[in-house]
């Protein structure tokens, strides 16, 4: 009779403690963190879409003679610099290697449309096929990377609340310690109002 007390007991204290530990938010948490790095991955992978785009690009409009050598090689550098500066996922939630980050790729952003605006001025180039097929795909990569930014900020969102709510903030303070990531911000350039002269 008392093995069996003793046994009926153990099994009361693991019941209770299975049942507390599937409410704690540990799976929920670490589901959570995987959603983040997977949206940044997707996101980085539409980054280097666009980079391997650029040397196409350049090499197509480097074929206009008298083209601004300035802006290709502000665009090639900008590449350059954004391709250098790498975010792990465990540095998300960094703000300063965030910054760094997000300027570079909007230094790269705006090159990018310094040679659109100046390659207005050059019709043969803009009749080049070549040239509106690198285009046209620079800009469905532009819409790929604003919805991976949409999706990554999602993610985001829902796994800062996750190690913020109760039980789950518990549970990340005793056990996994993780840190708020940090959000894809607009770049500071871009809330400048632009101006417009007729």
């Amino acid at each position: 009779m008392r093995y069996s007390v003793s046994r009926l007991f153990v099994l009361l204290v693991l019941t209770v403690m299975s049942g507390m530990l599937s409410s704690c938010g540990y799976n929920a948490i670490q589901q959570n963190d995987e959603s983040v790095n997977k949206a940044w991955g997707d996101l980085e992978s539409q980054l280097q879409r666009r980079s391997d785009l650029i040397p196409n690009l350049v090499a197509t409009v480097k074929g206009a003679a008298d083209f601004e050598q300035e802006t290709l090689t502000g665009v090639i550098e900008a590449r350059a610099k954004a391709s250098s500066v790498q975010l792990t996922p465990e540095m998300l939630s960094d703000p300063q290697a965030m910054q760094q980050f997000q300027s570079a790729q909007g230094e790269l952003s705006g090159m990018l449309s310094r040679l659109m605006v100046v390659v207005e001025r050059y019709p043969e180039l803009k009749a080049n096929q070549n040239f509106r097929d690198l285009q046209n795909q620079l800009e469905g990569t532009e819409n790929r990377i604003s919805v991976a930014r949409q999706r990554y900020n999602g993610a985001v969102e829902v796994f800062n609340y996750s190690i913020r709510m109760f039980p789950n903030s518990m549970t990340n303070g005793m056990l996994l310690h993780l840190k708020p990531k940090e959000y894809f911000k607009a770049d500071a350039a871009s809330r400048e109002v632009p101006a417009v002269n007729f």
